[in-house]
Parts: structure tokens; sequence; C-alpha cells
């Protein structure tokens, strides 16, 4: 059974250190999970490497991770080549997609060499959760700060764009984050932006934020406006409740 409308939880976190493997699902994928409405059965979660260059050891470690949290993992791997030449069928065929970090704006040009922006579309609006971590939250937005092209921290406005706002991720561990966020909403470069800290979700119905979520607590999300009167940036924490 799908969700019951288009669901994305945009996160800062979702994996841990595994007591007898190397990863476990932390709160924020078991959380995606219980959104996808499965009952009675398995369920089943598509990682998404695409941003970390679909490494082989992380696909094994999140498959693993699965095992351990009794969830059916499969993995879309792009590198070389994708292993169905429906992937439309494929990506449909899940209930939980789970895009990894790294690198967000290698992972759009090769998502867009492949059609999987409008696959993903279909998968969201048909029930599907869409779900991830940094590169694999960014990419539902608009837009947000990376650093995809080196140490200093670039903006990215080619996002999928199934919601119209900025998205700023490890906003509390990084001290580019807060800065750049603020900068480029200021500017107008990125429409209203939210973000979060280590640990924090983001949950999505259709394109309206419902909550803030966090496997962290003391962790948080924020929300970063223009001020249009004077150009600059306002923040606003929001209200998060512990998973």
């Amino acid at each position: 059974m799908p969700a019951e409308q288009p669901t994305i939880l945009a996160t800062s976190g979702g994996l841990r250190s595994g007591s007898r493997t190397f990863l476990e699902f932390n709160k924020l994928i078991h959380f995606a999970l219980d959104l996808s409405g499965v009952d009675g059965r398995t369920p089943r979660l598509c990682h998404v490497g695409t941003a970390g260059g679909d490494q082989r050891a992380m696909n094994a470690n999140m498959t693993e991770a699965g095992r351990v949290a009794g969830v059916d993992v499969s993995v879309l791997n792009l590198f070389t080549m994708p292993p169905t030449d429906d992937l439309e069928d494929y990506v449909l065929s899940h209930d939980v997609i789970w895009v990894g970090g790294g690198s967000v704006a290698n992972l759009l040009a090769v998502w867009e060499v492949h059609g999987l922006g409008a696959v993903f579309r279909k998968a969201w609006e048909a029930g599907v959760v869409l779900s991830g971590v940094s590169a694999g939250s960014i990419c539902w937005h608009a837009g947000g700060a990376t650093d995809s092209f080196g140490p200093d921290l670039r903006i990215v406005t080619n996002g999928l764009g199934f919601l119209p706002y900025g998205n700023g991720v490890h906003y509390d561990s990084e001290e580019q984050r807060r800065p750049k966020i603020h900068a480029a909403v200021a500017a107008g470069v990125l429409p209203t932006t939210y973000c979060t800290d280590d640990g924090v979700g983001l949950l999505y119905r259709g394109t309206e934020l419902v909550e803030a979520v966090t496997e962290r607590p003391g962790s948080g999300a924020y929300v970063v406006v223009r001020e249009d009167s004077s150009a600059t940036a306002q923040e606003e924490k929001l209200d998060t409740r512990v998973l």
C-alpha cells in the first residue's frame, strides 16, 4: 500500500554504526518506511548511491543493514549501466527510495542522462516515499549549498524541484553551511530554504512541510527567508519532534 499522498523525507541523517554490522538503519530510515504504509509484508527499499559513485561496498553495507532491520534492500546502480531497460517499473516496485550522500552536482547530471527525474516524479505521485541524506535531500528541492566542486561551498540551483524551496544540510556540523545559505537567500539565488542539523529530517506531504523530526535530541530544523525590504536573510528555528 503506497503512502496516502506524495511524500518526501529529506534528511541529514538516517544511518548509524552497527553493533555487528558496519551500518544500521537509524530512526529516520525507519520513519520513512513507516510513512510508506507497508503492512503484512517485508518493506522494499531502493538504495540509490549515484552521488557516491555507486560504491559496491556501500551497496553491501546498505543491503546488510536492511537484513538486520527486516527490510528487502535493492540497489539502483547507474555505473556502468542501469540494471534494467525499464527504470520506471524498477523504481515503482519499491516502497521507499533512499538516496545516499556525496556529490549532488554529479548525481543530478547522471540522473538527467538517464531520465530519472521524470521516473522519480511518477514514483512520488504514485505514493513511493522519496527520501535520502545530504545530496539525497538537496536533490528533491530547487537547490542548495554543496561541496561537489571543492572545499569552498557553491550553490546549485538545478535540483529536481519537486519541492519549490532551497535546502541546507549538515547545518550544525559544517561551518560554511549557514552563511552560504543566508547569502544565497538574501541575494535571491535560492528561494525560501529549509535546513537541517545532523540527525534531522523534513517531512513534506505534497509540497507542504508538515513537520521536522529528529533521531538526535537537541538537533534542529530551520527556515531561512528573504526580507525584501533590506535584501537580507532571516532565520527561524522550527519545532522539531523527537522520533
